[in-house]
Protein backbone atom coordinates (compact mmCIF):
# COMPACT_ATOMS: atom_id res chain seq x y z
CA UNK A 1 0.00 0.00 0.00
CA UNK A 2 1.04 3.72 -0.63
CA UNK A 3 -0.99 5.17 2.14
CA UNK A 4 0.20 7.37 4.56
CA UNK A 5 -1.42 8.09 8.25
CA UNK A 6 -0.33 10.75 10.84
CA UNK A 7 0.47 8.49 13.83
CA UNK A 8 -0.13 10.73 17.15
CA UNK A 9 2.19 8.54 19.20
CA UNK A 10 5.09 9.31 16.97
CA UNK A 11 4.17 12.49 15.55
CA UNK A 12 4.46 11.86 12.29
CA UNK A 13 3.01 10.73 8.88
CA UNK A 14 4.38 7.43 7.86
CA UNK A 15 3.76 4.75 5.64
CA UNK A 16 0.86 2.63 7.09
CA UNK A 17 1.96 -1.09 6.91
CA UNK A 18 -0.61 -3.96 8.70
CA UNK A 19 0.86 -6.14 10.92
CA UNK A 20 -0.54 -9.21 8.79
CA UNK A 21 -0.20 -8.91 5.01
CA UNK A 22 -4.04 -8.22 3.37
CA UNK A 23 -5.26 -7.48 7.15
CA UNK A 24 -6.26 -4.64 9.05
CA UNK A 25 -7.32 -4.46 12.69
CA UNK A 26 -9.12 -0.93 13.91
CA UNK A 27 -10.40 -0.45 17.25
CA UNK A 28 -12.34 2.97 17.38
CA UNK A 29 -13.50 4.27 21.09
CA UNK A 30 -17.07 4.43 21.19
CA UNK A 31 -20.07 6.57 23.12
CA UNK A 32 -20.93 6.56 26.93
CA UNK A 33 -24.43 6.07 25.83
CA UNK A 34 -26.73 8.19 28.28
CA UNK A 35 -28.00 10.92 25.57
CA UNK A 36 -28.22 11.39 21.78
CA UNK A 37 -25.19 11.68 19.97
CA UNK A 38 -23.99 14.95 18.58
CA UNK A 39 -22.24 16.76 15.76
CA UNK A 40 -18.87 16.11 17.34
CA UNK A 41 -19.82 12.28 17.10
CA UNK A 42 -21.08 12.51 13.48
CA UNK A 43 -17.67 14.23 12.32
CA UNK A 44 -15.38 11.70 14.17
CA UNK A 45 -17.23 8.30 12.95
CA UNK A 46 -17.80 9.56 9.74
CA UNK A 47 -13.55 10.16 9.23
CA UNK A 48 -13.48 6.40 10.33
CA UNK A 49 -16.01 5.11 8.19
CA UNK A 50 -14.05 6.38 5.22
CA UNK A 51 -10.63 5.13 6.62
CA UNK A 52 -12.36 1.79 6.83
CA UNK A 53 -14.15 2.10 3.56
CA UNK A 54 -10.39 3.44 1.64
CA UNK A 55 -8.97 0.12 3.35
CA UNK A 56 -11.24 -2.40 2.38
CA UNK A 57 -11.46 -0.97 -0.92
CA UNK A 58 -7.65 -1.23 -0.94
CA UNK A 59 -7.85 -5.03 -1.00
CA UNK A 60 -7.42 -5.53 2.37
CA UNK A 61 -9.62 -7.33 4.84
CA UNK A 62 -10.43 -5.19 7.99
CA UNK A 63 -12.16 -5.60 11.25
CA UNK A 64 -13.61 -2.87 13.05
CA UNK A 65 -14.27 -3.25 16.53
CA UNK A 66 -16.40 -0.05 18.48
CA UNK A 67 -17.19 -0.35 22.38
CA UNK A 68 -20.54 1.07 24.17
CA UNK A 69 -19.91 2.25 27.63
CA UNK A 70 -22.87 0.97 29.40
CA UNK A 71 -21.80 1.59 32.85
CA UNK A 72 -20.71 5.34 33.92
CA UNK A 73 -21.51 7.99 35.89
CA UNK A 74 -23.28 9.81 33.69
CA UNK A 75 -25.88 7.26 32.44
CA UNK A 76 -26.66 6.68 36.40
CA UNK A 77 -27.19 10.35 37.09
CA UNK A 78 -29.94 10.22 34.09
CA UNK A 79 -31.25 7.32 35.22
CA UNK A 80 -31.94 8.75 38.66
CA UNK A 81 -33.30 11.72 37.08
CA UNK A 82 -35.39 9.65 34.77
CA UNK A 83 -36.51 7.36 37.61
CA UNK A 84 -35.25 5.04 35.27
CA UNK A 85 -32.34 2.25 34.86
CA UNK A 86 -28.79 1.98 33.96
CA UNK A 87 -30.07 -0.67 31.60
CA UNK A 88 -33.32 1.22 29.92
CA UNK A 89 -31.59 4.72 29.29
CA UNK A 90 -28.10 2.90 27.95
CA UNK A 91 -30.66 0.32 25.85
CA UNK A 92 -32.48 3.23 24.40
CA UNK A 93 -29.60 5.34 23.21
CA UNK A 94 -27.81 2.28 21.91
CA UNK A 95 -30.96 1.84 19.33
CA UNK A 96 -30.34 5.54 18.89
CA UNK A 97 -27.40 5.36 17.82
CA UNK A 98 -27.59 2.56 15.73
CA UNK A 99 -30.33 4.92 13.99
CA UNK A 100 -28.09 7.94 13.35
CA UNK A 101 -25.05 6.20 12.24
CA UNK A 102 -27.36 4.07 9.70
CA UNK A 103 -28.86 7.58 8.40
CA UNK A 104 -25.36 8.73 7.44
CA UNK A 105 -24.54 5.67 5.89
CA UNK A 106 -21.54 4.42 8.37
CA UNK A 107 -21.13 1.08 8.29
CA UNK A 108 -21.51 -0.67 11.06
CA UNK A 109 -18.84 -2.23 13.22
CA UNK A 110 -17.57 -6.17 12.84
CA UNK A 111 -18.73 -5.96 16.70
CA UNK A 112 -20.16 -3.39 19.40
CA UNK A 113 -19.09 -4.93 22.62
CA UNK A 114 -19.94 -3.41 25.53
CA UNK A 115 -18.49 -2.61 29.21
CA UNK A 116 -21.24 -4.81 31.06
CA UNK A 117 -20.84 -7.95 28.67
CA UNK A 118 -17.11 -7.79 29.16
CA UNK A 119 -16.53 -8.01 33.32
CA UNK A 120 -14.94 -11.50 32.72
CA UNK A 121 -12.31 -10.25 30.78
CA UNK A 122 -11.83 -7.23 32.59
CA UNK A 123 -11.74 -8.31 36.05
CA UNK A 124 -9.19 -10.64 34.38
CA UNK A 125 -7.09 -8.19 33.34
CA UNK A 126 -7.16 -5.95 36.19
CA UNK A 127 -5.39 -9.22 38.50
CA UNK A 128 -2.89 -9.61 36.03
CA UNK A 129 -2.06 -5.96 36.28
CA UNK A 130 -2.15 -6.27 40.30
CA UNK A 131 0.00 -9.77 40.35
CA UNK A 132 2.90 -7.59 38.22
CA UNK A 133 2.73 -5.06 40.94
CA UNK A 134 1.43 -2.11 38.40
CA UNK A 135 -1.58 -2.16 40.25
CA UNK A 136 -3.16 -1.90 43.74
CA UNK A 137 -6.55 -2.20 45.79
CA UNK A 138 -7.63 0.12 48.24
CA UNK A 139 -10.93 -0.33 50.61
CA UNK A 140 -12.60 -1.85 47.51
CA UNK A 141 -11.25 0.10 45.26
CA UNK A 142 -7.93 -0.86 42.44
CA UNK A 143 -5.92 1.70 41.20
CA UNK A 144 -3.40 1.45 38.22
CA UNK A 145 0.37 2.80 39.84
CA UNK A 146 1.29 5.10 36.56
CA UNK A 147 4.88 5.72 38.36
CA UNK A 148 5.44 1.65 37.87
CA UNK A 149 4.98 2.24 33.81
CA UNK A 150 7.59 3.90 32.32
CA UNK A 151 6.80 4.67 28.92
CA UNK A 152 3.90 7.02 30.92
CA UNK A 153 3.28 10.31 29.23
CA UNK A 154 4.10 9.12 25.56
CA UNK A 155 1.06 9.13 23.53
CA UNK A 156 0.34 13.12 24.71
CA UNK A 157 3.65 14.22 25.48
CA UNK A 158 3.37 14.98 29.27
CA UNK A 159 5.32 14.65 31.73
CA UNK A 160 3.86 13.78 35.33
CA UNK A 161 5.39 16.49 37.41
CA UNK A 162 3.03 19.11 34.91
CA UNK A 163 0.11 16.88 34.87
CA UNK A 164 -2.90 18.31 36.77
CA UNK A 165 -4.83 16.25 39.28
CA UNK A 166 -8.26 14.76 38.35
CA UNK A 167 -7.90 14.86 34.81
CA UNK A 168 -10.38 14.65 32.67
CA UNK A 169 -13.31 15.16 35.74
CA UNK A 170 -12.92 11.53 35.62
CA UNK A 171 -11.58 11.22 38.80
CA UNK A 172 -13.34 12.29 42.61
CA UNK A 173 -10.82 14.11 45.31
CA UNK A 174 -12.18 12.33 47.49
CA UNK A 175 -10.00 9.47 46.42
CA UNK A 176 -6.59 11.45 46.92
CA UNK A 177 -6.17 9.94 49.94
CA UNK A 178 -6.56 6.13 48.57
CA UNK A 179 -4.07 6.54 46.04
CA UNK A 180 -0.40 6.26 46.33
CA UNK A 181 0.20 8.92 43.90
CA UNK A 182 -2.29 11.61 42.57
CA UNK A 183 -2.20 10.94 39.44
CA UNK A 184 -2.96 7.26 40.02
CA UNK A 185 -6.25 5.75 37.63
CA UNK A 186 -9.46 3.77 38.81
CA UNK A 187 -9.02 0.26 37.22
CA UNK A 188 -12.39 -0.74 39.39
CA UNK A 189 -14.52 1.27 41.79
CA UNK A 190 -16.21 0.03 45.06
CA UNK A 191 -19.81 0.08 45.27
CA UNK A 192 -21.86 3.29 45.69
CA UNK A 193 -25.14 2.39 47.97
CA UNK A 194 -27.98 2.70 45.66
CA UNK A 195 -26.00 1.66 42.03
CA UNK A 196 -25.55 -1.05 40.46
CA UNK A 197 -22.51 -3.52 40.88
CA UNK A 198 -20.97 -6.59 39.88
CA UNK A 199 -18.96 -8.94 41.96
CA UNK A 200 -15.07 -8.94 42.04
CA UNK A 201 -12.48 -10.28 44.09
CA UNK A 202 -11.62 -6.58 45.60
CA UNK A 203 -15.57 -6.34 46.23
CA UNK A 204 -18.89 -5.44 44.36
CA UNK A 205 -18.24 -2.58 42.04
CA UNK A 206 -17.97 -1.59 38.46
CA UNK A 207 -15.13 -1.09 36.21
CA UNK A 208 -13.42 2.03 35.46
CA UNK A 209 -13.65 3.97 32.32
CA UNK A 210 -9.96 3.12 30.98
CA UNK A 211 -9.87 0.23 32.17
CA UNK A 212 -12.84 -1.90 29.25
CA UNK A 213 -11.26 -0.67 26.15
CA UNK A 214 -7.52 -2.03 26.79
CA UNK A 215 -10.12 -5.62 28.05
CA UNK A 216 -12.20 -5.35 24.88
CA UNK A 217 -9.37 -4.85 22.46
CA UNK A 218 -7.60 -7.87 23.69
CA UNK A 219 -10.71 -10.40 23.82
CA UNK A 220 -11.60 -8.93 20.17
CA UNK A 221 -8.64 -8.43 18.44
CA UNK A 222 -5.51 -9.38 20.46
CA UNK A 223 -2.21 -7.96 22.68
CA UNK A 224 -1.30 -5.66 19.36
CA UNK A 225 -3.43 -4.00 16.94
CA UNK A 226 -2.93 -2.12 13.75
CA UNK A 227 -4.96 1.33 14.44
CA UNK A 228 -6.35 3.00 17.13
CA UNK A 229 -9.04 5.81 16.36
CA UNK A 230 -10.58 8.28 18.53
CA UNK A 231 -10.82 12.39 19.55
CA UNK A 232 -8.45 14.46 19.87
CA UNK A 233 -9.69 14.76 23.52
CA UNK A 234 -9.48 11.09 24.07
CA UNK A 235 -5.33 11.45 23.91
CA UNK A 236 -5.21 12.30 27.63
CA UNK A 237 -6.43 10.68 30.39
CA UNK A 238 -8.04 7.86 27.97
CA UNK A 239 -5.95 6.87 25.55
CA UNK A 240 -2.45 7.06 27.42
CA UNK A 241 -3.95 5.47 30.40
CA UNK A 242 -5.04 2.42 27.78
CA UNK A 243 -1.82 2.21 26.48
CA UNK A 244 0.00 2.28 30.31
CA UNK A 245 -2.60 -0.68 31.29
CA UNK A 246 -2.52 -2.62 28.35
CA UNK A 247 1.16 -2.59 27.90
CA UNK A 248 1.67 -3.08 31.63
CA UNK A 249 -0.37 -6.41 31.34
CA UNK A 250 1.09 -7.66 27.78
CA UNK A 251 4.81 -6.53 27.07
CA UNK A 252 3.35 -5.65 23.86
CA UNK A 253 2.38 -2.70 22.22
CA UNK A 254 -1.31 -1.83 22.26
CA UNK A 255 -1.45 -0.17 18.39
CA UNK A 256 0.96 0.45 15.80
CA UNK A 257 -0.90 3.61 14.74
CA UNK A 258 -2.89 6.19 16.85
CA UNK A 259 -5.18 8.00 15.09
CA UNK A 260 -7.46 11.49 16.36
CA UNK A 261 -9.53 13.94 14.42
CA UNK A 262 -9.96 17.12 14.79
CA UNK A 263 -12.66 18.86 17.22
CA UNK A 264 -15.98 20.81 16.23
CA UNK A 265 -16.43 24.63 16.47
CA UNK A 266 -19.74 26.11 16.83
CA UNK A 267 -19.44 29.68 15.26
CA UNK A 268 -15.77 29.77 16.17
CA UNK A 269 -16.56 28.37 20.26
CA UNK A 270 -15.93 25.42 21.08
CA UNK A 271 -19.21 23.03 20.91
CA UNK A 272 -20.29 22.41 24.63
CA UNK A 273 -23.85 22.16 26.33
CA UNK A 274 -23.33 25.27 28.96
CA UNK A 275 -22.98 27.94 25.81
CA UNK A 276 -25.89 26.70 24.64
CA UNK A 277 -24.47 25.74 21.29
CA UNK A 278 -25.02 22.00 21.07
CA UNK A 279 -26.32 20.26 18.22
CA UNK A 280 -27.75 16.77 18.37
CA UNK A 281 -27.50 14.75 14.29
CA UNK A 282 -30.97 14.02 15.40
CA UNK A 283 -31.81 17.55 15.65
CA UNK A 284 -29.85 18.77 12.42
CA UNK A 285 -31.31 16.30 10.25
CA UNK A 286 -34.88 16.79 12.02
CA UNK A 287 -34.12 20.68 10.69
CA UNK A 288 -33.95 19.51 6.95
CA UNK A 289 -30.48 18.87 6.36
CA UNK A 290 -29.82 15.53 4.91
CA UNK A 291 -27.64 12.77 5.53
CA UNK A 292 -25.20 13.20 2.78
CA UNK A 293 -24.82 16.88 2.91
CA UNK A 294 -24.00 16.63 6.55
CA UNK A 295 -21.36 13.77 5.73
CA UNK A 296 -20.11 16.40 2.49
CA UNK A 297 -19.73 18.87 5.00
CA UNK A 298 -17.48 16.97 7.40
CA UNK A 299 -15.52 15.79 4.98
CA UNK A 300 -14.57 19.02 3.02
CA UNK A 301 -12.38 19.43 6.00
CA UNK A 302 -9.64 17.36 6.91
CA UNK A 303 -9.83 14.95 9.82
CA UNK A 304 -7.04 16.54 12.15
CA UNK A 305 -8.21 19.88 11.19
CA UNK A 306 -10.59 21.75 13.61
CA UNK A 307 -14.36 21.79 11.63
CA UNK A 308 -16.35 25.11 12.02
CA UNK A 309 -20.44 24.87 11.59
CA UNK A 310 -22.04 27.35 11.10
CA UNK A 311 -25.06 27.87 8.76
CA UNK A 312 -23.45 29.55 5.82
CA UNK A 313 -20.77 26.51 5.75
CA UNK A 314 -23.94 23.79 5.95
CA UNK A 315 -25.87 26.08 3.07
CA UNK A 316 -22.79 25.53 1.05
CA UNK A 317 -22.34 22.14 1.33
CA UNK A 318 -25.96 21.93 0.75
CA UNK A 319 -25.52 23.30 -2.56
CA UNK A 320 -22.96 21.23 -3.57
CA UNK A 321 -24.41 18.37 -2.77
CA UNK A 322 -27.45 18.68 -4.74
CA UNK A 323 -25.30 19.33 -7.58
CA UNK A 324 -22.98 15.99 -7.19
CA UNK A 325 -26.14 14.18 -6.44
CA UNK A 326 -27.62 15.14 -9.48
CA UNK A 327 -24.39 13.58 -11.15
CA UNK A 328 -24.85 10.83 -9.03
CA UNK A 329 -28.39 10.21 -9.62
CA UNK A 330 -28.19 10.23 -13.62
CA UNK A 331 -27.46 6.42 -14.29
CA UNK A 332 -30.40 5.39 -11.95
CA UNK A 333 -32.77 8.00 -12.91
CA UNK A 334 -32.16 7.79 -17.15
CA UNK A 335 -29.70 4.94 -17.40
CA UNK A 336 -32.26 3.08 -19.20
CA UNK A 337 -33.16 5.65 -21.46
CA UNK A 338 -29.58 6.53 -22.27
CA UNK A 339 -29.41 2.32 -22.74
CA UNK A 340 -26.68 2.37 -19.64
CA UNK A 341 -25.83 -0.75 -17.79
CA UNK A 342 -28.36 -1.32 -15.05
CA UNK A 343 -26.81 -0.44 -11.86
CA UNK A 344 -28.53 -3.49 -10.08
CA UNK A 345 -25.71 -5.78 -11.97
CA UNK A 346 -22.85 -3.11 -10.26
CA UNK A 347 -20.85 -4.72 -7.69
CA UNK A 348 -20.79 -3.25 -4.53
CA UNK A 349 -18.22 -0.59 -3.22
CA UNK A 350 -17.09 -3.28 -0.44
CA UNK A 351 -15.90 -5.84 -3.49
CA UNK A 352 -15.28 -2.97 -6.05
CA UNK A 353 -11.57 -1.95 -5.91
CA UNK A 354 -9.09 0.71 -8.09
CA UNK A 355 -9.80 -0.38 -12.23
CA UNK A 356 -7.23 -1.50 -13.50
CA UNK A 357 -8.56 -0.57 -16.56
CA UNK A 358 -10.16 2.54 -16.43
CA UNK A 359 -10.99 4.60 -19.93
CA UNK A 360 -7.88 6.66 -20.64
CA UNK A 361 -9.46 9.80 -19.95
CA UNK A 362 -10.95 8.87 -16.74
CA UNK A 363 -7.15 6.91 -15.38
CA UNK A 364 -5.75 10.45 -14.24
CA UNK A 365 -8.34 11.16 -11.97
CA UNK A 366 -8.96 8.14 -10.64
CA UNK A 367 -4.89 8.30 -9.57
CA UNK A 368 -5.84 11.61 -8.28
CA UNK A 369 -8.54 9.92 -5.93
CA UNK A 370 -6.06 7.18 -4.83
CA UNK A 371 -3.23 9.86 -4.23
CA UNK A 372 -5.61 12.22 -1.99
CA UNK A 373 -6.71 9.26 0.18
CA UNK A 374 -2.98 8.34 0.94
CA UNK A 375 -1.81 11.36 1.96
CA UNK A 376 -3.51 10.86 5.16
CA UNK A 377 -6.74 10.79 4.02
CA UNK A 378 -7.13 13.77 2.40
CA UNK A 379 -10.72 14.07 1.68
CA UNK A 380 -10.98 17.65 0.22
CA UNK A 381 -8.99 16.87 -2.19
CA UNK A 382 -10.62 13.17 -3.13
CA UNK A 383 -14.25 15.30 -3.08
CA UNK A 384 -12.46 17.96 -5.84
CA UNK A 385 -11.92 14.67 -8.20
CA UNK A 386 -15.93 13.65 -7.53
CA UNK A 387 -16.72 16.96 -8.35
CA UNK A 388 -14.51 17.02 -11.42
CA UNK A 389 -16.02 13.73 -12.59
CA UNK A 390 -19.54 15.13 -11.77
CA UNK A 391 -19.35 18.60 -14.31
CA UNK A 392 -20.70 16.80 -17.53
CA UNK A 393 -22.74 14.15 -15.82
CA UNK A 394 -24.86 16.96 -14.12
CA UNK A 395 -24.63 19.19 -16.99
CA UNK A 396 -26.52 16.16 -19.06
CA UNK A 397 -29.17 15.25 -16.10
CA UNK A 398 -30.10 19.06 -16.12
CA UNK A 399 -31.19 18.73 -20.16
CA UNK A 400 -32.95 15.25 -19.20
CA UNK A 401 -34.69 16.65 -16.66
CA UNK A 402 -36.17 18.99 -17.91
CA UNK A 403 -37.25 16.94 -20.49
CA UNK A 404 -34.77 17.29 -23.34
CA UNK A 405 -32.93 14.17 -24.98
CA UNK A 406 -29.75 13.49 -24.58
CA UNK A 407 -28.32 14.72 -28.38
CA UNK A 408 -25.25 12.83 -28.03
CA UNK A 409 -23.47 10.64 -30.26
CA UNK A 410 -23.41 6.78 -28.64
CA UNK A 411 -19.62 6.74 -28.27
CA UNK A 412 -19.80 9.41 -26.21
CA UNK A 413 -22.94 8.34 -23.95
CA UNK A 414 -20.89 5.46 -23.57
CA UNK A 415 -18.23 7.45 -22.07
CA UNK A 416 -20.30 9.15 -19.69
CA UNK A 417 -21.73 6.10 -18.79
CA UNK A 418 -18.11 4.85 -17.71
CA UNK A 419 -17.50 8.31 -16.31
CA UNK A 420 -20.14 7.57 -14.08
CA UNK A 421 -19.40 4.44 -13.01
CA UNK A 422 -16.42 5.34 -11.60
CA UNK A 423 -17.85 8.45 -9.57
CA UNK A 424 -20.07 6.03 -8.40
CA UNK A 425 -17.92 3.92 -7.31
CA UNK A 426 -15.68 6.40 -5.79
CA UNK A 427 -18.20 8.51 -4.30
CA UNK A 428 -18.55 5.21 -2.29
CA UNK A 429 -15.46 5.11 -0.91
CA UNK A 430 -16.44 8.01 1.06
CA UNK A 431 -20.01 7.15 1.93
CA UNK A 432 -21.77 9.17 -0.49
CA UNK A 433 -24.96 7.61 -1.75
CA UNK A 434 -27.71 8.91 -4.48
CA UNK A 435 -30.67 10.83 -2.33
CA UNK A 436 -34.19 11.29 -3.40
CA UNK A 437 -35.05 14.27 -4.05
CA UNK A 438 -37.01 14.83 -0.55
CA UNK A 439 -33.84 13.73 1.36
CA UNK A 440 -31.84 17.46 -0.69
CA UNK A 441 -33.06 20.04 0.62
CA UNK A 442 -31.42 22.34 3.05
CA UNK A 443 -32.44 23.62 6.55
CA UNK A 444 -36.06 24.50 6.44
CA UNK A 445 -36.07 24.16 2.68
CA UNK A 446 -38.55 21.51 1.15
CA UNK A 447 -37.17 19.88 -1.95
CA UNK A 448 -38.74 21.75 -5.25
CA UNK A 449 -40.32 19.64 -7.46
CA UNK A 450 -39.84 20.10 -11.31
CA UNK A 451 -44.43 20.92 -11.58
CA UNK A 452 -43.74 23.97 -8.48
CA UNK A 453 -40.78 25.16 -11.04
CA UNK A 454 -42.87 25.19 -14.03
CA UNK A 455 -45.10 26.92 -12.08
CA UNK A 456 -42.75 30.01 -10.78
CA UNK A 457 -41.51 29.99 -13.70
CA UNK A 458 -44.78 30.65 -16.05
CA UNK A 459 -45.72 33.14 -12.69
CA UNK A 460 -42.34 35.03 -13.79
CA UNK A 461 -43.24 35.16 -17.41
CA UNK A 462 -46.38 36.22 -16.16
CA UNK A 463 -45.00 39.30 -13.84
CA UNK A 464 -42.35 40.38 -16.67
CA UNK A 465 -45.37 40.83 -19.31
CA UNK A 466 -47.57 42.68 -16.81
CA UNK A 467 -44.29 44.94 -16.24
CA UNK A 468 -44.16 43.95 -12.51
CA UNK A 469 -40.32 43.83 -12.64
CA UNK A 470 -39.82 43.60 -9.03
CA UNK A 471 -42.02 40.37 -8.93
CA UNK A 472 -40.53 38.80 -11.53
CA UNK A 473 -36.61 39.24 -9.58
CA UNK A 474 -38.60 38.20 -6.37
CA UNK A 475 -39.40 35.16 -7.78
CA UNK A 476 -35.96 34.40 -10.08
CA UNK A 477 -34.20 35.10 -6.49
CA UNK A 478 -36.39 32.65 -4.51
CA UNK A 479 -35.42 30.43 -7.16
CA UNK A 480 -32.27 30.60 -6.65
CA UNK A 481 -31.90 30.38 -3.06
CA UNK A 482 -33.30 26.66 -3.26
CA UNK A 483 -30.40 25.83 -6.02
CA UNK A 484 -32.61 26.23 -9.19
CA UNK A 485 -30.96 28.59 -11.70
CA UNK A 486 -33.50 29.96 -14.65
CA UNK A 487 -31.89 30.96 -18.42
CA UNK A 488 -33.97 33.35 -20.05
CA UNK A 489 -33.54 32.48 -23.80
CA UNK A 490 -34.27 34.78 -27.31
CA UNK A 491 -38.07 34.21 -28.19
CA UNK A 492 -39.68 34.45 -24.13
CA UNK A 493 -38.08 30.80 -23.91
CA UNK A 494 -36.93 29.99 -19.77
CA UNK A 495 -34.97 26.88 -19.35
CA UNK A 496 -33.66 26.10 -15.73
CA UNK A 497 -31.12 23.79 -14.31
CA UNK A 498 -30.39 23.02 -10.65
CA UNK A 499 -27.27 24.45 -9.12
Amino acid sequence: MTLRLTNTLTRRTEPFTPLRPGKASIYCCGVTVYDLCHLGHARSYINWDVLRRYLIWSGLEVRFVQNFTDIDDKILKRASDENSSMTAVSERNIDAFHADMDSLGILRPDSMPRATQCLDGIRALIGELEAKGAAYSAEGDVYFAVMKHAGYGKLSGRDLSEQQENAGGRVADAEGARKQHPFDFALWKAAKEGEPSFPSPWGAGRPGWHIECSAMVRAELGDTIDIHLGGADLVFPHHENEIAQSEAATGQELAQVWMHNGMVNVGGQKMSKSLGNFTTIRALLESGVSPMTLRLFVLQAHYRKPLDFTAEALEAAATGWKGLNAALGLGERHGQSLEWPATAALAPVASVGPSNHPSEPLEPLQQRFIDAMDDDLNSSGALAVLFDLAKPLRALANRLERGDRADRPADELAALALRWRLLRDLAAVLGLRCEADSETSGPGDDSTNQDEIQAAIDARIAAKSAKNYAEADRIRDELKAQGIELIDKPGGITEWIRR
